[in-house]
């Protein structure tokens, strides 16, 4: 039978137990109150590749719009190179613009630590933007030679070694040892065998020996052509391969600590006539779908977009990782696709990406572009845009809490809040949001901002991890699209 005195110490235990609860309740609460949100543009182009505008001023453009957080993704190689078979890689005509890696992946870093230590306010990320591969159909002498996903881009983020970009696996990086057992050909065995037959018939006299060094030639030619040392296993005169050729790079960049995203995915500009030849390369929203491990893609960016609607890719994709399809989750960003002030009606800012932070450093900025806590935007930068105030779930019996990016256990029925304003605080706008419960749109709102939102979703089904997520859009075509926030239940 207990004693008092140890009835005292279980009620002391009892009670101390239940204050550490109470207390990491109110930290975790604390925590996302604590989160300020700081703006940043992601895919700008500089004129180390090509961009209008040097670093320097896009630095001092956005400062002045109150952007500090820029991140830079000039393309990493921008060749387009056509061969006559059979000797395509050696009777060819190469183009190739400027880049990362002819520029020097040295002195493109360089420029952006430099910049970075005159204007130390300002957070400059470095990355590329890359597509590792194209390839040709039609024919140069029907006048209908077309390259083929020359626009189907990737956006790297986060390498900072110089190496990182001299082994990107793309076409036309440069020579590798590292595909060469798989660039070998049965048909190379043979050639090698043909060089040897015909620089043994040199040592013959008359119609044999010249038939010899005809054969030597030929062949010496096609060994040339064929050789393994390549930056990638894949080439452009094979047609399309899937995604193999960008599953390479993502799991290439993943592996030196980067984060790719895959940008304009349902891009309206990518047929046209270039130059001689003409370029086609249609929308792409599958890829979502049939690549993993990748970070995210663009939500928000200069086209209309679908895949962010309720039930459609994003969503499927975000349901394959609730029920253990996916590893990760795939987080939706703006791409800011910024070449030149004012160039096809653009402006620095326009789509920025809302990320929110304890504080403003790039270790921070990182962390929540790796972690969802992030949210896409879009409007007219010298216009006032809607802000995201508040997002969060919270479980209605445990009062746990959860943002952007994050997952809480929930024992009861979420209850959702949020809240969403103007930087003009003083007129109010007509806004429409939309709640969306793992691909089904569960509840529109339509009201003037500031709006509130302070709903609970009878929807519970044990053992079961879903997510929620809003969009917001208002009169004037201003639009912010979140990341998920996940509950098990």
């Amino acid at each position: 039978m207990m004693t008092n005195s140890g009835r005292k110490l279980v009620s002391i235990f009892i009670i101390a137990f239940m204050v550490v609860i109470i207390k990491s309740h109110a930290l975790a609460d604390d925590d996302i109150q604590e989160y300020i949100q700081i703006p940043g543009l992601i895919d700008i182009h500089t004129d180390f590749s090509d961009g209008a505008h040097t670093l320097e001023y896009l630095i001092k453009l956005a400062k002045k719009r109150g952007i500090d957080v820029l991140f830079i993704n000039d393309h990493d190689r921008k060749i387009l190179e056509y061969g006559m078979r059979p000797f395509q890689n050696i009777l060819k005509k190469r183009v190739e613009e400027p880049s990362i890696n002819k520029g020097g992946p040295e002195n493109y870093l360089n420029m952006i630590e430099s910049a970075s230590k005159k204007y130390p306010d300002s957070i400059l990320i470095p990355g590329a933007e890359s597509a590792p591969f194209y390839y040709w159909k039609g024919s140069y002498f029907k006048k209908n030679l077309t390259a083929c996903d020359w626009e189907k881009h990737l956006l790297i983020v986060g390498l900072e070694e110089p190496k990182d970009y001299e082994g990107l696996p793309i076409l036309h990086n440069g020579y590798s040892t590292k595909y060469v057992l798989s660039s070998i050909p049965i048909a190379s065995f043979l050639l090698l065998a043909i060089l040897i037959v015909g620089l043994y018939m040199i040592k013959w006299k008359g119609i044999i020996r010249y038939s010899g060094i005809t054969i030597s030639v030929f062949a010496l030619l096609l060994v040339i052509n064929n050789h393994p040392f390549k930056s990638s296993p894949y080439d452009q005169y094979h047609g399309a391969q899937g995604i193999s050729p960008y599953k390479l790079l993502i799991d290439y960049a993943n592996s030196r600590g980067g984060m790719v995203f895959w940008n304009h995915p349902e891009t309206k500009s990518g047929k046209g006539k270039l130059g001689l030849i003409f370029r086609d390369t249609p929308p792409y929203p599958q890829v979502l779908k049939d690549s993993k491990n990748y970070s995210g893609f663009a939500a928000l960016y200069g086209d209309s977009i679908t895949i962010t609607e309720p039930g459609n890719i994003w969503d499927k994709v975000l349901i394959e990782y609730c029920s253990g399809q996916r590893e990760n989750p795939v987080w939706g960003i703006s791409s800011a696709d910024f070449h030149k002030e004012g160039g096809a009606k653009d402006k620095l800012g326009n789509f920025p990406t809302f990320f929110l932070v304890k504080s403003k450093t790039k270790k921070d900025i990182l962390d929540a572009l790796k972690k969802g806590r992030m949210y896409a935007s879009r409007g007219d930068v010298d216009f006032p845009r809607l802000i995201l105030e508040n997002f969060s779930i919270a479980d209605s019996k445990t009062l746990q809490k959860g943002s952007l990016g994050e997952e809480i256990f929930s024992k009861g029925y979420p209850r959702i809040n949020a809240s969403i304003s103007t930087t003009d605080s003083e007129k109010e706008n007509s806004v429409i949001v939309r709640l969306i419960r793992s691909g089904n749109l569960i509840k529109t709102f339509s009201a003037e901002t500031p709006l509130s939102i302070n709903f609970k979703d009878d929807f519970f089904e044990h053992g079961k991890k879903i997510y929620y997520r809003l969009d917001a859009i208002d009169e004037k075509g201003r639009k912010l699209v979140t990341n998920p926030i996940f509950v098990r239940f």
